[in-house]
């Protein structure tokens, strides 16, 4: 899905392992995504909005939008998660 991932990866938030709350898959890919307003919208100036982390289920597509300073982290297969995560 990524540009320039080659896999999907493990993810962390809040240094707990995160799964999908719609199946349960731990791999996800991970993309910027825009926290539209209709103000900025209607004067055309979207660009200007926040973003989110959005982590999308490699199994089934649903995405998870994380905003604020606690983002998710991501971790590739070979590492895993780190010590204590699981």
């Amino acid at each position: 899905m990524g540009l320039f991932d080659a896999k999907p990866k493990l993810a962390t938030v809040l240094g707990k392992a995160f799964r999908c709350l719609v199946c349960g898959n731990a791999w996800f890919w991970s993309r910027e995504v825009k926290l539209n307003t209709t103000g900025a919208e209607l004067f055309n100036m979207a660009w200007a909005n926040e973003s989110a982390t959005g982590l999308v289920c490699d199994e089934c597509g649903y995405v998870h939008e994380f905003a604020g300073r606690n983002r998710p982290q991501l971790w590739k297969e070979k590492e895993g998660y780190p010590a204590g995560a699981e």
